[in-house]
């Protein structure tokens, strides 16, 4: 059998591997997923998001060394999203459906006045991050529901650690003054922590 280059031009052993890409990267579809639904708080958009996300991923699954896939493809997302973001909607606000939040309702709860006060909350929460600005929502999104470290975040994000806990600390300050959550608990006083 003749070894060579295929339809593309390119050698035949720099062709993306698939088994590598379904071991390392198929493990946090539904991370990119769930970043990417928060980035761009539209489900279809987040879906064109991380079909770009995956094909890079694939394209480029060589240069991912260690054991870190999960903030390898996050950021890989990141940068997907940035992408289509410039192409699709760069000053647009987007309609958001709250499927996310309707989702995470406790099934469990035993009054229906308890399960819409719940959803109404976690909704009025949903609606609070993402007015938050991309700079903040994405580290507070990479940290409080990616369970990401500060070290991962700022790998994912490109920026400091420092920048990291500053837009961390700006974002829960701005979700704290949020006249969304302010209507469900009142103020919150440094006391209240």
């Amino acid at each position: 059998m003749r070894r060579g280059r295929g339809i593309t031009g390119t050698p035949e052993n720099s062709l993306p591997d698939p088994t590598r890409f379904d071991a390392l990267v198929l493990p946090h579809l539904d991370a990119g997923y769930n970043l990417a639904r928060w980035l761009t708080r539209d489900t279809h958009d987040a879906e064109d998001v991380v079909q770009d996300a995956c094909i890079r991923a694939l394209k480029y699954i060589a240069s991912l060394e260690g054991a870190d896939a999960r903030a390898w493809f996050l950021k890989i997302v990141r940068n997907a999203f940035y992408d289509w973001l410039a192409r699709n909607r760069p000053a647009e606000i987007v309609n958001d459906e709250n499927e996310a939040v309707d989702a995470a309702v406790d099934p469990a709860a035993i009054e229906p006045d308890q399960a819409m006060i719940r959803k109404t909350e976690l909704r009025l929460l949903a609606d609070a991050v993402a007015a938050l600005p991309l700079q903040y929502r994405e580290v507070l999104i990479l940290r409080e529901i990616e369970e990401l470290s500060y070290k991962e975040i700022a790998r994912v994000a490109t920026i400091p650690v420092g920048t990291v806990m500053s837009r961390l600390a700006r974002a829960r300050g701005l979700l704290q003054r949020s006249p969304l959550l302010y209507a469900v608990n009142g103020p919150v006083t440094r006391n209240a922590r």
